[in-house]
Formats: C-alpha cells, structure tokens, sequence
C-alpha cells in the first residue's frame, strides 16, 4: 500500500473517532440473572406492544428454548409470530422472509432470541421497516440507517457475538458469497436480557468458538486506535472473564455462574468494540464465512493469533496490558514477552477447546479475492495497529490453508 493510501486511512480513522462523539451511544438496558428472560413479556408490555415478531433459528426452537417465553407472552397478552428459518451465516433471502411475516401480522417490534445470527437477522430486518426502499447490500456500511427503528429486545443464547448491545450486522448475499457488514446506532437493541440458563444446553464446540469470538471482540478493540476511556475498561473487564471462565464452561457447561460470567464478559466485549472497531480478524473471517460457510466464531478463534502475530510490535504494548489483566505474564517481562506470552496463551485455549489450527477449505485461486474483499471492509475503517495491504493480505490467509 502506498503511503498516501496509509495516509488517508490514517486521516479518515481520526475523523471518525471525533465524528462518532456526536452519535448516542446509550446502551442497551441489562436484564440478567438465572431465569431473567421470564421478565421480557413484561418489558414488551412496558413498551406498550401487543404484538412482536421473534426472530429465531429451527435448533432453538427443536430444544424447546422458546416455551417459557411464548408462555409468558401469552400471559401478558402479547401476540407473537416466529420465524425461525435464520441460517448460521444469515442471507438477505431470510431478512426479506421475515420481514413479509412482521408485515402480515402488524407486529410492532423485535424479539430476537438466539446468537448472534438471529439477533443479525431481526437487526436488518427491523432496519428493512423503518427504511423499506434500501435493500441490505444498500446498508452496507456506515450510518446508511441513521432512524429508529421498532422497539427490539435482544435475548443471546450463546456467550460470543456481543449483539445484544452492539450497533453492528453482518448479512451474506448466497448469490455473491458477500457479507453485508452494517453499522450504524441505530441497529443497538433497546433491552439485553442475559440469561444463563439459556446457554446450559450449548455444545462444547459452540461455547468454545463463541467464547474465543468474544476474546476477539475485545482484544480487537483494545489494540486499535479509537478507544476511550470506557472501551479501553469494557474491553479489560470482558478479557479477564473470559479467560477466567471459558475453561470451565467448555469443560463443565452445567456452571452457572461461569455461564453468566462468560454472558458478561461478551456484553463488555461488545460495548468495546461497538465504539472502537474490530479489525482485520473480522474482515477476513467474514470473507472466509461469505466464501465457504465457515462459522464466524470459528474463523476468529482460528484469525486471531495469526492478525496478531503479524501486527508484531505495533501491538505489544496493549497486547502485554491484556497479558497483565489476564494473569498470564511476570511482573519482570517486558511488553514484547508479555505479548507473545498472550498470543501463545490464545493458541493454547483454541488448542485445548479443540479448535483447527487453519482451514481445509480454502483454495488458492480463491485468496486474491477474499483478501481484496477483507480490505474493502478494514481499509480504511478500521483502526487497526498496522494497516495492510493485498500482498500482506493474501499471505496471511494462505497461511491459514491446511
């Protein structure tokens, strides 16, 4: 990349972080706690609807994670329609579905209750009422929405995407493998409900992706160049809970209180990195997950230690914070060793969750395009510690190939 191109990047992010003082970063209202999701019909009521669309997946509604809910509605006299047709990577075809059902039954708002699939699904949808001329390719972007959109209730499943407090939705289009990354404060859901006892069910292999997905979240935003105060916190809190409780709810998903913390410390990691960025972990996973299918948590645990390895030194100063606030490095190290102490640590969780070390998929005709596509989303939003360019791009992602 040429150095007026790293300039401009450079320029638009310092825009950006001063720009973005002027947007409402109010977040979501918490409701958390063993059984908080009993407490959503009553909300729905408060907000003065009577009819909402829940936006789920068919694996949720099998496990019969929906009933006390629809229970619950039903007491307070609140109709619901469900769709629940959301696929792991949601496609612009599953937002125009559900939208055709909120449409038919005059809902009034959003239920969405699942990962962050579901949660993505209802986002773009609710965005598709209030916006009904602008297709999701049409969003794709910044503030593209900038309108409030109908009362939306985020109720997570899984411990990882962060997006039940953040401003952020990712729609594939099947037709181009393309996601639709879409960011804008309008897309923030009104109330998270974190619940713990809705992720008791959850499989090893998802709590451990989506646990390593929300250690991304956070070391992601740490490491960039468009912190506060506050992020920089969030961002701390959320690492050191999900290295103090990832362990323990992959090996022993019946812990409660490890379950609630690891629902915790992804809230934080998505109030981090919804005001400060992600980086190019997110933009080449979600290339990998356009391209492939490969599960967007998957493909961050996978990323990470490889984004951070390259960025080198312009990270190891952040990098060894996080080191220090995760109990992993000596007192007498310096930042370098602290830093790649971390990033080893990072290796050896994926190793002990049993997650891959890289990606059988991945085909070297398909690399120049997934790097071109990664960096049409990083550069120059991203605020990112070393910026890259096609041929650091495409190297990195043929190093992920096994």
């Amino acid at each position: 990349m040429s150095t007026l191109n790293k300039v401009y990047c450079r320029t638009f992010q310092k825009v950006m972080k001063v720009s973005v003082n002027f947007l409402d970063w109010t977040p979501p209202q918490v409701v958390k706690g063993a059984g908080s999701v009993k407490q959503l019909p009553e909300l729905v009521k408060k907000e003065g609807l009577d009819n909402v669309l829940v936006v789920t997946d068919k694996g949720l509604m099998g496990l019969h994670l929906l009933d006390g809910l629809f229970e619950g509605l039903e007491k307070a006299g609140v109709k619901y329609s469900v769709y629940d047709e959301v696929q792991p990577n949601p496609t612009i075809y599953n937002v125009e579905d559900a939208l055709k059902i909120y449409k038919e039954n005059n809902c009034q708002g959003f239920i969405a209750f699942g990962g962050g699939s579901p949660m993505d699904c209802a986002k773009v949808t609710a965005a598709r009422v209030v916006k009904p001329n602008k297709t999701p390719s049409e969003m794709r972007g910044l503030l593209k929405i900038l309108k409030k959109l109908p009362p939306f209730f985020a109720v997570p499943t899984t411990a990882g995407t962060g997006s039940e407090t953040t401003i952020a939705a990712v729609i594939s289009n099947p037709d181009t493998h393309e996601k639709n990354a879409i960011n804008d404060p309008s897309l923030r859901p009104k109330y998270a409900i974190l619940d713990p006892e809705l992720t008791l069910g959850l499989p090893p292999h998802i709590t451990s992706t989506t646990g390593m997905d929300a250690l991304t979240h956070a070391v992601e935003a740490y490491i960039g160049g468009s912190n506060t105060k506050q992020t920089f916190e969030d961002a701390r809190i959320a690492t050191k809970l999900i290295f103090d409780n990832i362990e323990k709810v992959y090996e022993n998903g019946k812990d409660v209180e490890a379950r609630e913390n690891m629902l915790v410390g992804s809230f934080h990691a998505g109030l981090a990195f919804t005001r400060a960025y992600v980086g190019y972990v997110h933009a080449i996973a979600h290339n990998l997950g356009g391209m492939y299918g490969i599960p967007h948590g998957l493909a961050n645990a996978v990323i990470l230690p490889y984004v951070l390895d390259y960025f080198g030194e312009t990270a190891y100063k952040r990098l060894a914070e996080l080191a220090d606030v995760a109990g992993i490095s000596g007192p007498a190290q310096g930042d370098r060793e602290k830093a790649k102490r971390f990033i080893a640590a990072i290796r050896e969780l994926n190793a002990k969750m049993n997650i891959p070390t890289g990606f059988e998929q991945i085909k070297d005709e398909d690399i120049p395009l997934i790097a071109e596509r990664a960096l049409k989303e990083g550069n120059p939003l991203y605020p990112v510690p070393k910026i890259m360019d096609q041929a650091d791009c495409e190297a990195l992602i043929k190093s992920l190939k096994i």
